[in-house]
């Protein structure tokens, strides 16, 4: 069976992980990235074709897959004369898999059916890693038999392929599960500042924590840095939880709804961002609380 032909555009630390897994399977890629020439050169060395535009990336491709870093960025590439809607063919498939606002996600969708071809959200999780062994976790969603088309494209990226229902529910579920898991690493770091500031040690308290019911691996990854100094467990960037977080409420306020939880948790990493810290990893949130909370 001849394998379909895939567009990719957006190289970062995870496209292009995904770029090298898919080469690894044999497909036929064309690229365009926006950053990092050296991860465009070796998916070129590797056989990748690169388009100087989103719409050339669509003129080519039987599937066209995103993975960027905002809404704004992803419908930067889908809209305009250069963006892959203006080069799209009858019934070629496109899939979104950054973490994007369901609301922006829903009237592309429209904006591609209109020229006869499907839109699906597909968020990722786990990390580059996994992703070039094929091993992330993906959050489909669209419709269901575009979804089919491209499973077993997806299977050779993830291994576990969820579809999660109508357009939007991927990225609904994703921001829901960011939003937890990012509340509860703050949590975390606040709680190791604030047994320093009481005097009692950090891996003390880790082992009675660790020991009940409130153990988790996100606990686990912000003791990594919190206790042994090792911030590479948790490879997700204060900048990155800032953004999604604020997605979270940004999706919340267009469903009519008021978030309570996320006020504080967004107010955290916001201000790390806004100290010059949006680089550092989710873990290293514990210097922020240990340096804000006596302020």
């Amino acid at each position: 069976m001849t394998k379909l032909k895939i567009g990719f555009i957006g190289l970062g630390l995870m496209g292009a992980a995904m770029v090298e897994r898919l080469q690894s399977k044999g497909y036929s890629l064309t690229v365009m990235g926006n950053v990092s020439r050296p991860r465009i050169d070796a998916a070129v060395a590797a056989g990748a074709v690169e388009a100087s535009t989103a719409r050339a990336v669509a003129e080519v491709s039987d599937i066209v897959m995103l993975c960027m870093d905002t809404s704004a960025s992803v419908e930067g590439r889908m809209r305009g004369s250069d963006g892959v809607i203006s080069g799209l063919k009858p019934g070629t498939v496109v899939i979104d898999f950054g973490t994007s606002l369901p609301a922006s996600t829903i009237a592309l969708g429209e904006e591609v059916a209109a020229a006869g071809c499907a839109y699906l959200d597909g968020p990722l999780g786990r990390t580059p890693a996994h992703a070039v062994d094929g091993l992330l976790n993906i959050m489909c969603s669209g419709d269901e038999d575009a979804f089919e088309k491209i499973r077993p494209v997806l299977e050779d990226l993830g291994e576990n392929v969820f579809h999660l229902g109508k357009l939007g529910s991927g990225n609904t579920i994703k921001l829901i599960n960011n939003f937890f898991g990012m509340t509860t690493a703050s949590a975390m770091a606040e709680a190791f500042a604030m047994a320093d500031q009481a005097g009692v040690s950090r891996e003390s308290l880790y082992d009675v924590m660790s020991a009940g019911p409130l153990r988790s691996a996100m606990m686990d990854f912000v003791k990594a840095y919190g206790v042994d100094g090792d911030a590479s467990k948790l490879g997700f960037s204060i900048r990155n939880a800032s953004k999604d977080v604020g997605y979270y409420r940004q999706m919340s306020t267009d469903l009519g709804a008021k978030s309570i939880m996320s006020t504080s948790t967004s107010e955290a990493f916001t201000t790390a961002v806004d100290q010059g810290r949006g680089d550092s990893m989710v873990s290293e949130m514990v210097d922020f609380f240990s340096e804000n909370l006596t302020k």
